[in-house]
């Protein structure tokens, strides 16, 4: 199955943010919280955030933009780096997103994060490379925007939330995820960073 990996993210995502929706101990002990690290060594957390959510919102956002993006992705790693590559890409972009945000609030006992915002923007940032003119829909604008065009929107509005604060996101997530996953892709192919120039430039 050629999806598997990711289909397989997206399973435990859901249940376990689903667990964690109904369980108060168990959203304590998985989210990002600095201090749990930096104080008691749980530097598990640094991965376990990546598969809790605020809300069904929150999760249905993350997961139905890993499910259209994931699966391109999973293929093109998996040619290169095996299923188990991609997987070890996926966690590895929850851990750098997040470690700017740790290294940040380490010593502030009243910040919390939560979401596999990070590494789902690592993923779509990777695809973007590969194909900066295809399409992406966003509700409830009904016509399609080209690739590198939402990514110059979505990099641009992160940099200014994150810069404004008090929005309870991680915008800062978003935007190291982001260039992990683009870093990640042309170390692995650097091929990738020309054919984006040639593809950019003849639509």
């Amino acid at each position: 199955m050629e999806s598997i990996v990711t289909l397989a993210i997206i399973g435990v995502t859901v249940f376990v943010s689903w667990r964690a929706f109904n369980d108060q101990k168990l959203l304590a002990r998985l989210i990002l919280w600095p201090p749990a690290i930096s104080r008691n060594g749980q530097y598990d957390r640094l991965v376990t955030h990546g598969f809790i959510h605020a809300d069904w919102m929150h999760l249905l956002f993350n997961m139905i933009t890993l499910f259209f993006f994931g699966r391109a992705m999973e293929m093109f790693f998996s040619q290169r780096i095996g299923p188990v590559g991609y997987l070890a890409f996926y966690l590895s972009a929850i851990v750098v997103a997040i470690l700017p945000t740790y290294l940040r609030h380490r010593k502030d006992a009243a910040y919390r994060s939560l979401g596999a915002s990070g590494a789902v923007s690592a993923v779509l940032f990777a695809f973007i490379l590969l194909d900066p003119w295809s399409r992406i829909f966003i509700m409830p604008i009904p016509i399609g925007i080209p690739a590198f065009v939402f990514a110059l929107f979505y990099l641009g509005y992160s940099i200014w939330m994150d810069r404004q604060g008090g929005d309870n996101v991680n915008h800062s997530a978003h935007l190291w995820g982001a260039a992990y996953g683009m870093l990640f892709t042309v170390m692995l192919e650097p091929r990738v960073a020309t054919t984006f120039l040639a593809r950019l430039l003849n639509p």
